[in-house]
């Protein structure tokens, strides 16, 4: 037949399944016949464009029910998808799967929603294993009943991959080993039973060509292929949401397998109790992922020492102690959603090229990580609760000159303590040099202590503070001591017009004209004169204060010889002590001579003070103008004094 008759003749018979399709009354064997006839006379090279595809075939027959509802048929050179297998019809599958040969085209074969018993299952199975199809899947198979022990033969088969997900079984009372040892013992590259309630599978009988094998979400445990020795082959094992519990035991069964590449334990129940005996892993094993386990700190005491991918997010590890593992050739690590509270060091891990410490507790992030971690090149530590602090800002700018990729940096990264910034973003985050550099910060608060201490001794020696609180002192025990020995007397009586205080030297003065012109003068003006008022035995302090305190006024008697008297600076500060402390206005100033401004101790600030704010009487060199000295001075202290008599000092008829 030429090449264009051939065309000629598949087109015909691509017509016609395209009819019967609408007719609804095409036959199993009929489709059989014509599934080969355009099968077989095919290009092999595929040159033939024009069909690649069979539409969707509803074969109903009226006859009998015990055909397909659907079949769908993919490229028939490549794939074909059937489903809604049963009992009733797979007889009739069997038989057009057995026109697919080896040598022919189909290589993928999917069959859904699949119910049959065991005995039509082995029967699908041993005629696909001596077909042309390559990879086979199951989604969705029930098995009925009777499992019993089959003799099936493994011989000269084109497949490669079976995967089996979703299967009931119904069957209540059987031998496990009838089962398993079916799947267990097949000659194929890669193996998937996924989401089937699988409890258990057996170690193939002999050395076994599985390189892959995917027991997904089943019910296996830790006794899986413990001690098997034949899994020499297998170098991709996932076994992840099962319900294994030991990592230790894990290891073991791993031991055994000497080209294991990557091992996936996900999201089982593993921990691992330092306790436990050394683990021992097989040595090929490059990637394993414990994540969503139970695994606490002491998992690094169990892992393989060649690893290069690990992954142990979201588990329960808080630190990684120094000097716990030696992990040379790990290059990832994943501590995602942990309890870290700081980045690990990389003293177990040198060549580490990606860390992820996301969604951990890292406060604070060591700036040290950079010198231990020389060779990482991406960091991902988004979603932690950043305190902004001096330690984080040293560890931004060691990040920014270290040359490492911080993944989703700036916008994952804000601070959550303290509250006033909450939300600021870190690369918003600044303090000053001096804020975070402590040897700065204490030199320079050193510096200020010592300027203070130096300026308050200064102050104090040029203002002769102490003197000031000696004074203070002998003032407050002086009070406290004749409030003690007089409680009556809590209310002080004036008993004088004025307190005279006045230098030695200008004695004369005060004798021969200021006591004469006030108490000899019109009225019974009062003077308190220490040569006559003081009380003998009491200390000249004492008699100082209690002098100023019964005194309605204190005149001082102003010349160079006043700033000399060391006497003369008690009065004047117990009478300004006064003045604060009553509030009063007790001060006469009498400005005998001039007083320049340099014969002034620093210690008479006060003095200095009081002449500057306040006004002053000054004694006139004319005669003239004496009268009106006098007449000013008494109306500064005229003030009615009870007398003796019961009268009042300073009063007129």
């Amino acid at each position: 037949m030429t090449e264009n008759m051939r065309s000629l003749r598949n087109f015909f018979l691509y017509k016609c399944l395209f009819a019967l399709t609408f007719w609804n009354h095409i036959s199993l064997s009929m489709a059989n016949e014509l599934f080969k006839s355009v099968s077989n006379d095919f290009p092999e090279d595929g040159s033939d464009k024009k069909i690649k595809s069979l539409p969707l075939l509803y074969t109903n027959s009226h006859q009998s029910k015990a055909n397909f509802d659907w079949v769908v048929i993919q490229n028939i050179t490549e794939s074909l998808s059937l489903s809604e297998i049963t009992n009733d019809n797979v007889k009739k599958l069997v038989a057009l799967l057995s026109n697919f040969r080896q040598g022919s085209r189909l290589q993928n074969l999917t069959l859904t929603n699949m119910s049959v018993d065991w005995n039509a299952l082995t029967e699908v199975f041993q005629t696909v294993w001596h077909s042309s199809i390559e990879d086979f899947k199951i989604n969705s198979l029930t098995q009925l009943s009777n499992i019993e022990s089959y003799d099936f033969d493994y011989s000269g088969t084109s497949m490669k991959a079976l995967t089996i997900k979703k299967v009931l079984i119904t069957d209540l009372y059987f031998s496990q080993d009838d089962l398993y040892k079916l799947f267990a013992n097949m000659n194929i590259e890669a193996l998937t039973i996924a989401e089937s309630e699988m409890i258990h599978m057996m170690c193939p009988l002999s050395n076994s060509p599985f390189k892959y094998l995917n027991f997904l979400k089943n019910d296996l445990t830790d006794l899986l292929f413990q001690n098997c020795d034949t899994l020499v082959q297998l170098e991709k094992l996932i076994l992840q949401k099962n319900k294994f519990e030991s990592l230790c035991k894990v290891s073991f069964m791993t031991s055994r397998m000497k080209l294991l590449q990557y091992l996936d334990m996900s999201n089982n129940l593993l921990s691992h109790d330092a306790a436990d005996v050394q683990c021992r892993w097989a040595e090929s094993l490059t990637e394993l992922d414990l994540s969503s386990n139970q695994l606490t700190d002491s998992v690094f005491e169990c892992l393989p020492v060649n690893i290069k991918k690990l992954n142990l997010q979201n588990n329960q590890i808080t630190s990684i102690t120094k000097g716990m593992v030696e992990l040379k050739s790990l290059e990832e690590l994943n501590l995602a959603s942990n309890r870290l509270a700081d980045l690990p060091g990389c003293s177990g891990f040198m060549s580490l090229e990606f860390l992820n410490v996301e969604m951990n507790l890292i406060l604070t992030p060591s700036a040290d990580f950079f010198q231990s971690c020389l060779r990482v090149k991406k960091l991902q530590a988004r979603c932690n609760p950043f305190k902004c602090s001096c330690e984080l800002q040293d560890f931004i700018r060691l990040e920014r000159q270290s040359g490492v990729e911080l993944i989703d940096w700036p916008t994952e990264y804000v601070c959550e303590y303290p509250e006033d910034l909450r939300g600021t973003q870190l690369k918003d985050f600044h303090l000053t040099e001096l804020a975070c550099n402590t040897t700065l910060l204490l030199v320079t608060a050193l510096l200020l202590t010592l300027v203070l201490v130096a300026v308050v001794a200064f102050l104090c020696i040029y203002l002769d503070v102490l003197w000031y609180v000696q004074m203070t002192w002998q003032w407050t025990q002086t009070k406290r001591r004749a409030w003690h020995n007089h409680p009556e007397e809590q209310e002080t009586v004036l008993q004088f017009h004025a307190f005279i205080s006045y230098s030695e030297r200008d004695s004369l003065w005060v004798k021969n004209e200021l006591i004469p012109n006030l108490e000899k003068g019109e009225g019974c003006v009062q003077l308190c004169q220490h040569e006559r008022n003081f009380i003998p035995g009491k200390s000249i302090v004492e008699n100082i204060i209690n002098c100023i305190e019964k005194s309605y006024k204190s005149i001082f008697v102003l010349s160079p010889n006043f700033v000399q008297s060391e006497w003369c600076h008690y009065e004047l500060y117990f009478a300004h002590h006064k003045l604060f402390s009553e509030n009063s206005n007790s001060l006469i100033l009498i400005l005998l001579e001039p007083i320049p401004p340099h014969i002034v101790p620093a210690r008479y600030h006060k003095l200095k003070a009081l002449m500057a704010k306040r006004t002053y009487l000054e004694w006139p060199k004319e005669r003239s103008k004496r009268a009106l000295f006098w007449a000013n001075l008494r109306a500064a202290i005229s003030i009615n004094l009870p007398m003796a008599d019961g009268q009042w000092c300073g009063e007129t008829d």
